[in-house]
Parts: structure tokens; C-alpha cells; sequence
């Protein structure tokens, strides 16, 4: 009797232990049918520079990044939880990993939250500047915010410590700290902090971010060919961010509005056409006219220094809900350059080189696509 009695309960202590955890795994499928017009390939010793090329793609992401992951949660008693979360990117029209050798190359945390002092996490995670995304009209798609500042605002970020507070009369703050894991202090260091303000009616957020090189400067000297197109090129890569967002509900309406600020310091040699510093604004509205069906439209608009011009990307689309896991979307986008200026409707590395997918200098870059997102 008494065995029988033990074995009752351990099999309840398991069955209580389980309740007070849980595992989920989720996921996101992106992929559509895209037209771009407008690529340039700049000119060599056996020709001139030409435009105007065109493609049709089969792509991955551009509504929303095709990924997969898991979540975890183990309630521990006392308004305490140990969380964990591991989330990867890859790309539906090829299945590679969206990073080269890194399954979890968006997520990969583990940590703590109470109910009363907030969540603290450590590990890798998008990086603070991705803050954005809840004020972008589009919500940093392939042809959005991100591409007026060659994806600056979406990165990742390594060896990281971040805090999220509750919410207090509606106000939060969330924090991010990148361990350079290095002798020098500096080098490879990320951080940055937002506040946020939220109600029924609108919802306000500054956010303050910067990313330093290996050097540890905020854009340091420049190397390398003009157009080379290599990633990691002064005020694109290594910068101090400045951003004031805001959004605003009024009914089936949600107006969505932002400026943001790149700033760097000690970059020397610097070519002409290079800013060293990046001013951005955007603005667009969201008509929700069903609970199932949605149009946008928005403009962003960027000014660079040091001869880099000035672009604006002009922006439709709207999305269809087939069910409550299953969308159709689709957008119609154009930006135009300044004389000086070569920005694309993606987020391509600075440069002229054809790698880079930019238009050349002055000249303008359109496009559409129409594709299906499932989530699971």
C-alpha cells in the first residue's frame, strides 16, 4: 500500500511540475513573386555604366522574415518565470539559413521575469534599434524603412544583456547591452535604451542606440574602394541612432510617423559620397477596412551629407487574411534619387558596383510583388 501511495505521488508531482512549464514552437513562411526594374551596373575599362536592367524573382521574406523557433516558460512560484528563446531565419524559395553556420541567428536567450520588476535576458537577440518596426507603415518589409538607411535599424546582436520593465501608467523602458567579450572595452560594442509611452489613443517612443567597430569608434577610418559595395561602411554600420516615433489610433485608422538620426565621429579620409551622417523621416497611414483586409500607403525620405544626396521611396500594398494563420500581401514601391544619390528599394550595401542592386546615381528604382505568409 505504502509503494502504491509513493508511486501515486510522484506521478502527481510530475503532473503539477508539467503544468508549470511549457514549450512552444512557432513559425513564419514568407514567400511571393517579385518585379524590380532600375539596376545599375556601374562602368569598367570595357564600357560605360548602364541602367535600367530588370528582374523577376521568386523571394523570401519580403513581407515578413521566414523563420522558425521555439519558447520556453517554467513558472517557478512567487511572480517568477525562467523564460528561454531561440528563434532562425532561412529562406523559403532556397531553405538555407538567413546566416551562413547560425541556426538561431535572431534568438537565442535565456533568463528571468517577475511580474512586479520586469524581464532580464542574456544572449543573442535583435538588436534595440529593430524598435522601429512598431512604428513602421510597413513593418520594416524589404521595401520600408530599412532601406532608406541600408538596413541600419535591423540588425542582430551578440553576447548581449537586456531588461524590459513592466508597464507603469504606460510608460516602459527596455535596455540592451553588447558585451564586446574583448581586452579592449569598446571594441564591437552595442547598447542602446528606448522608452515608450502607450494609451488608447496614441503611443509615442524614443529610442537611442549605437553600434562601434572593432576599433571601437563610432565610424572610424575609411579603407577600401568607393565601390567596393562591402558591408559595414561608415554611417550605415557604425553610428549613434537617434529616433522619435509615433503612432496614432483613430478607429479602422492608424496614422504612423518617425524621424531618425545617424551620427558618427573620427572618420577620416572619407570619399565624397559617403555620409558620415543620415537624416530620416516617414510617415504613412493604415486603413484597416475589414477585420480580414488592409491597404498602406507611406513615404520615407532620407538626406545624407558629404555629397550622398537625398532619396524618397513612395509605397502601397495592403494584405488579405485567408484565415487567422494565412495572408496574401502585396506592394508597389518607387524611390527616386537625387543626382547624387543611389538608394534602392532594398536595403543594399552602399556602393555602384552591379553586386550592390543599386540603382545608379540619380536614377530611380520600381517595383511590385504579391506573395502568401503562413504562421504556425
Amino acid at each position: 500500500m505504502k509503494k502504491a501511495l509513493l508511486a501515486a505521488a510522484l506521478m502527481s508531482a510530475g503532473v503539477i511540475a508539467h503544468a508549470q512549464s511549457s514549450v512552444t514552437l512557432y513559425g513564419r513562411l514568407d514567400a511571393g513573386i517579385a518585379y524590380m526594374n532600375g539596376i545599375g551596373a556601374g562602368g569598367t575599362s570595357t564600357g560605360p555604366a548602364t541602367h535600367g536592367s530588370s528582374q523577376v524573382q521568386l523571394e523570401s521574406g519580403y513581407w515578413g522574415t521566414s523563420l522558425w523557433g521555439m519558447k520556453g516558460v517554467e513558472d517557478i512560484g512567487g511572480g517568477n518565470k525562467v523564460l528561454f528563446h531561440l528563434e532562425g531565419s532561412f529562406s523559403t524559395a532556397t531553405g538555407s539559413l538567413g546566416s551562413a553556420g547560425s541556426i538561431w541567428n535572431r534568438w537565442a536567450t535565456v533568463g528571468m521575469s517577475n511580474d512586479q520588476f520586469g524581464t532580464l535576458l542574456l544572449g543573442r537577440e535583435l538588436f534595440i534599434s529593430n524598435g522601429i518596426w512598431d512604428f513602421d507603415p510597413f513593418g520594416q518589409s524589404n521595401w520600408s524603412s530599412a532601406s532608406m538607411v541600408r538596413g541600419r535599424n535591423w540588425p542582430q546582436s551578440s553576447n548581449n544583456i537586456s531588461y524590459q520593465s513592466p508597464n507603469w501608467y504606460g510608460f516602459d523602458v527596455y535596455g540592451q547591452y553588447s558585451f564586446s567579450n574583448s581586452t579592449q572595452w569598446n571594441a564591437g560594442r552595442e547598447d542602446g535604451v528606448q522608452l515608450t509611452y502607450t494609451n488608447s489613443l496614441f503611443q509615442i517612443r524614443g529610442l537611442y542606440d549605437e553600434i562601434r567597430n572593432a576599433n571601437g569608434q563610432l565610424g572610424g577610418a575609411y579603407t577600401g574602394a568607393i565601390n567596393a559595395g562591402n558591408t559595414g561602411q561608415g554611417v550605415f554600420a557604425f553610428s549613434r541612432d537617434y529616433m522619435a516615433m509615433v503612432n496614432v489610433f483613430l478607429g479602422p485608422f492608424k496614422i504612423q510617423g518617425g524621424y531618425e538620426a545617424l551620427r558618427t565621429s573620427g572618420m577620416n579620409g572619407v570619399p565624397v559620397g559617403l555620409p558620415t551622417t543620415l537624416d530620416h523621416e516617414w510617415g504613412g497611414v493604415t486603413w484597416q477596412m475589414t477585420p480580414a483586409a488592409a491597404l498602406i500607403a507611406a513615404a520615407y525620405h532620407v538626406n545624407a551629407n558629404n555629397g550622398g544626396g537625398n532619396a524618397t521611396l513612395y509605397t502601397v500594398g495592403g494584405s488579405y487574411n485567408l484565415s487567422k494563420r494565412t495572408l496574401l500581401d502585396f506592394q508597389v514601391a518607387t524611390v527616386q534619387n537625387s543626382k547624387a544619390a543611389n538608394f534602392g528599394l532594398n536595403a543594399n550595401n552602399y556602393g555602384t558596383s552591379a553586386s550592390t542592386g543599386n540603382p545608379l546615381l540619380g536614377h530611380s528604382q520600381s517595383g511590385v510583388y504579391a506573395g502568401i505568409q503562413h504562421s504556425f
